[in-house]
């Protein structure tokens, strides 16, 4: 009998913040345990932190809503994976000296978090 994994992922999608900025505040949260990992975004002074958190959260209800059965904590939840995709680009176009024009890029990107239950052999180190 294969015992069901715990893990459960949360995904924002088309969130208009540049994919590289996200990148950093994402990158210093990958593999954290989710309490720390909030705690740690809460004073980061990067704009994009409010929304990694915001995604985290969710994907830790994602997990109590599908195993209802059990009880988790946040310092019993470890991010699995954490990555930044880039999304939809918006091309717009600015004025330019001598009737040119230069492209502006609005980048988009998508959020995906994915959080599960911390093995008990990594609770005893």
């Amino acid at each position: 009998m294969d015992t069901p994994v715990l893990e459960a992922r949360a995904v924002q999608k088309h969130l208009r913040k540049a994919p590289r900025k996200v990148r950093l505040v994402a990158d210093a949260v990958r593999g954290m345990s989710v309490d720390k990992a909030i705690k740690r975004l809460e004073f980061t002074k990067k704009a994009s932190a409010e929304d990694v958190i915001k995604v985290i959260k969710s994907a830790a209800a994602n997990l109590r809503d599908k195993f209802q059965e059990e009880r988790f904590d946040n310092e019993d939840l470890v991010i699995k994976e954490i990555y930044v995709d880039e999304g939809v680009t918006l091309k717009r176009i600015q004025p330019a000296p001598m009737g040119r024009a230069h492209r502006i890029n609005k980048r988009s990107c998508h959020i995906t978090v994915k959080v599960a239950k911390r093995d008990q052999e990594s609770v005893n180190e």
